[in-house]
């Protein structure tokens, strides 16, 4: 990297961290705090027209959001909801992943190899924020990457829209596992992605260091523990049953 590519990469690095100053993660419990991602989710997608109209005005999935192995992250800057995004865990055969349900010639053979797999959907963000604050779409899938240092996967999975593959690659070194495909709910066709957890993870947090994160941040969202535990084990869902960003399924 060049010194000037190197210096900007720093200040860029700087100005989010700076940012970070006023942002609180929390895994949402209550029922308030759910509705509160759902109707974010709905109005996000709704404006960039993913989605069809919905009288009830929130995006809600129950198989995947009340999953034992689900986390519906949210965001907040200065004290405001600004931005969400939901969590699965694949630890084995039969685990309840949104890919699956397109993907599974691509998902299911490393499920069944015993890889661990987190896979990030519903990403939505505040426009008002977003818009303003380019920071944010950085900020916010950083409950994603705690989680996958957390539970020391093997592999992250993100599913997206082909305008935005660029945005993964280059943050986050995915690479493409598929072409893009029709999604279920959705008004477009989202492609297949997939991170090499560890083998990337020095690269992205030298090159982003706001992604790093200590156990007790960890902790305070996941829970104690991690992953340390063989295929098919279950995690306790911390989080109980049951405005455009670089936005994933």
């Amino acid at each position: 990297m060049s010194s000037a590519a190197g210096g900007a990469s720093s200040s860029f690095s700087d100005r989010v961290l700076r940012f970070l100053e006023r942002v609180e993660h929390r895994i949402a419990k209550t029922d308030a705090e759910r509705e509160a991602a759902f109707r974010l989710r709905y109005d996000a997608y709704a404006r960039i027209a993913w989605i069809e109209p919905r009288s009830d005005r929130r995006l809600f999935d129950a198989r995947y959001d009340n999953a034992d192995n689900a986390w519906i992250t949210l965001t907040f800057v200065d004290g405001e909801l600004v931005a969400t995004t939901r969590l699965n865990l694949g630890t084995g055969e039969g685990s309840i992943l949104p890919s699956m349900a397109v993907y599974a010639d691509v998902i299911a053979p490393r499920l069944n190899a015993g890889l661990v797999i987190l896979e990030t959907t519903r990403l939505a963000a505040d426009i008002r924020v977003s818009g303003s604050s380019p920071e944010l779409a950085y900020v916010a899938m950083r409950p994603g990457y705690m989680a996958a240092a957390h539970f020391d996967i093997d592999f992250a999975v993100a599913t997206t829209r082909r305008e935005h593959m660029p945005f993964y690659r280059r943050v986050f070194h995915f690479v493409p596992w598929c072409e893009p495909r029709p999604y279920p709910g959705l008004t477009t066709e989202i492609g297949c992605m997939g991170m090499d957890f560890r083998g990337v993870r020095a690269r992205v947090e030298e090159r982003y260091p706001f992604y790093k994160s200590t156990l007790t941040e960890r902790e305070a969202l996941f829970g104690r523990g991690g992953r340390q535990a063989e295929p098919g084990f279950r995690f306790a869902n911390v989080a109980g049953p049951g405005a455009e960003i670089i936005p994933s399924s």
